[in-house]
């Protein structure tokens, strides 16, 4: 390996924790200057925590929602380019177009805007006797995969909930992602349960480093956050960790490793993508158009097939869906396109096409 690349193998990434108030300015200009600690301390890639400009609650979203650019994107913007970071702005939130998002953006060293992922999976529970709550009261979902590159690796982004969602972390893995992260705020409840659990086995399943980033505790809120912002390597061991409190922690990310750990339990090749796969609407609909334009497909035009798919494409409950190519699953669906060998070639269209009708 050359001194270069041995160079680019490994880099920095801080998490920054940060004590958020209700006082806008104050978690802008705080946060601004532990992005220039991390910095300091050689953080080359910079995470912060959900809702890092504004209190966790339905309540608060609509008065401290900007638009984007902003106030905070602003701030973020100039953090990023005064320290030489990437900085992935945890999130705050949007509005735009009369709706509400949970949204993080992302800067280079450059200052310039990377990226805009909006939260996929609305937080909606309800754990009888110790937590309601429902995001989709006040917020809109985004629909669509946000994956940016450094010179070191591609990261992937989600915020919270959509870690969850294990197929969305396995679609980021697949566009080579090596970094996933989850700007966070579990809470009291699902935190000591399910916080560092998920994060270990989307790692684990994925042969990734994961990293989130919480806001502080604050037991005077009206959402208590877990705190504890975490680092796990591919292994599925944490690396890093913080407890409840204001903090920047810091892991080394080896990529070196991760390309050991995968070479040494090869699942990526293993997997049997003759019998499922996990694909993104999007991408369906791109293949299936090209495929039906090669292969002369006999029923449906593409353009026929496709518009119903695209009508769907805002829905994130439609966003991520775990297919078999099993073509005796469906019969031999009217509404899907066959070849002569009764292969199904859209062996997504069907169920899709069954919601809309």
């Amino acid at each position: 390996m050359s001194t270069l690349a041995k160079a680019m193998s490994k880099f920095r990434l801080a998490v920054v924790q940060l004590q958020v108030t209700s006082v806008k300015a104050e978690n802008l200009s705080r946060a601004r200057r532990l992005v220039k600690e991390a910095a300091g301390q050689g953080g080359q890639v910079v995470l912060l925590p959900e809702c890092f400009n504004s209190p966790y609650g339905t309540s608060f979203f609509p008065s401290y929602a900007e638009r984007i650019p902003g106030e905070s994107s602003q701030m973020l913007s100039e953090a990023a380019k005064e320290n030489k970071v990437y900085l992935v702005g945890g999130s705050i939130p949007e509005e735009d177009g009369g709706k509400l998002y949970n949204s993080c953006t992302v800067f280079g060293p450059d200052g310039q805007l990377i990226l805009k992922h909006r939260k996929i999976h609305l937080f909606d529970i309800d754990v009888p006797g110790k937590i309601r709550f429902q995001e989709s009261e006040t917020l809109s979902p985004g629909s669509s995969l946000s994956v940016f590159e450094t010179p070191f690796c591609k990261v992937g982004v989600g915020i919270c909930y959509d870690m969850r969602f294990a197929e969305l972390a396995q679609l980021y893995s697949r566009k080579g992602c090596q970094l996933l992260v989850y700007p966070g705020a579990f809470n009291m409840t699902t935190g000591p349960a399910h916080w560092e659990l998920l994060q270990r086995g989307r790692a684990l399943d994925n042969q990734v480093y994961v990293a989130t980033a919480s806001p502080a505790r604050d037991e005077t809120a009206s959402y208590v956050a877990w705190g504890h912002s975490t680092v796990v390597n591919p292994w599925g061991e944490v690396i890093s960790k913080a407890g409840p409190e204001e903090a920047v922690i810091y892991a080394d990310i080896d990529l070196q490793y991760l390309a050991d750990i995968r070479q040494q339990i090869p699942i990526t090749a293993q997997r049997r993508n003759d019998i499922y796969a996990v694909t993104s609407t999007q991408e369906r609909v791109e293949l299936s158009a090209e495929t039906l334009r090669e292969r002369k497909c006999e029923t449906q035009t593409v353009q026929q097939i496709t518009a119903p798919l695209s009508r769907l494409l805002p829905q994130a409950q439609d966003l991520i869906r775990v297919e078999t190519r099993d073509a005796n699953m469906f019969g031999q669906p009217q509404h899907c396109a066959l070849l002569q060998d009764q292969t199904v070639i859209l062996f997504c269209v069907y169920p899709l096409l069954k919601l809309s009708s």
